[in-house]
């Protein structure tokens, strides 16, 4: 117990089961995906505009896919939904937020998927193994940033594609502490973590092995804004200008906004390729 008389838990598990017993809390652990049924929660992840959008930006051909920091498996089920052969790693055994959850929704869901208990600093796969590698809310979670992503270089085939999304930014090391302060988990377990945009970018392109291709702001896209939505922002900004909406207000304009935004843990995304 911390002197401020906060209860310090053991796990990511206990903390998340903490946070799903907060009757208050219930629309955060929705957005979340921490609710159950489990299964649902994963349906509706693959129904979000934020998985609308990101499918969209995934490789047309598919092929085997390395889910980074899998957590209760709602990527991996949308990928392999989309017909990708998904690899599932997640160093947290837990039924709630680990590999036994995604054990229970693959069964459920009558859906193939490989499961691995490990961390993404240590890939136990060769050289060129998968087509992409995808990692959502997961890097901002390293212990390691650049050794992860000199991992995930190497797993990927030449031409395979790199994707980091929901990623924690902040402006100055000095702001991390403004962010973990303001986090709702944060002081229960400690996990938690948030990084520069150069820190992210030079962790992507170590060793010169993966071009980014996009960097995508916190306003630039839904894959960021989700539970919001452009379309909803556009809704608020114009009935705050009284402007008829949404037309006046070009997409353009919030990828501007998004630019100079600031906040203390802002999501951004992150698409790079291997080189060959």
């Amino acid at each position: 117990m911390q002197g401020d008389g906060t209860t310090i838990l053991n796990s990511w598990e206990e903390a998340v089961l903490w946070l799903r017993s907060q009757t208050d809390k219930k629309d955060l652990v929705a957005d979340c995906y921490y609710d159950d049924p489990l299964l649902e929660a994963a349906r509706r992840y693959r129904r979000s505009s934020e998985w609308q959008v990101l499918s969209g930006l995934l490789p047309f051909r598919k092929g085997r896919a390395l889910d980074v920091g899998a957590g209760r498996g709602i990527s991996a089920y949308a990928l392999v939904r989309d017909a990708w052969q998904v690899t599932a790693l997640e160093p947290n055994p837990g039924d709630v937020v680990g590999s036994g959850a995604i054990r229970s929704l693959f069964k459920e869901a009558g859906l193939p998927v490989e499961i691995v208990e490990e961390w993404g600093e240590h890939l136990p796969f060769s050289d060129h193994s998968f087509d992409m590698v995808h990692m959502r809310s997961a890097l901002h979670h390293a212990k390691d940033p650049v050794q992860l992503c000199r991992e995930a270089a190497r797993v990927l085939k030449p031409g395979g594609m790199f994707f980091a999304i929901r990623e924690h930014v902040i402006s100055k090391p000095s702001d991390l502490e403004t962010f973990l302060a303001d986090h709702p988990l944060h002081h229960l377990y400690g996990g938690e973590n948030a990084f520069t945009l150069k820190q992210y970018l030079t962790a992507i392109k170590t060793d010169g092995q993966m071009e980014v291709l996009k960097v995508l702001n916190p306003m630039a896209t839904d894959i960021n804004l989700f539970p919001q939505s452009r379309k909803k922002l556009k809704k608020r900004i114009g009935s705050r200008l009284k402007l008829p909406w949404p037309a006046p207000i070009p997409d353009g304009f919030l990828t501007l906004v998004g630019h100079f935004y600031n906040r203390p843990g802002r999501l951004y995304s992150f698409i790079a390729k291997k080189l060959p």
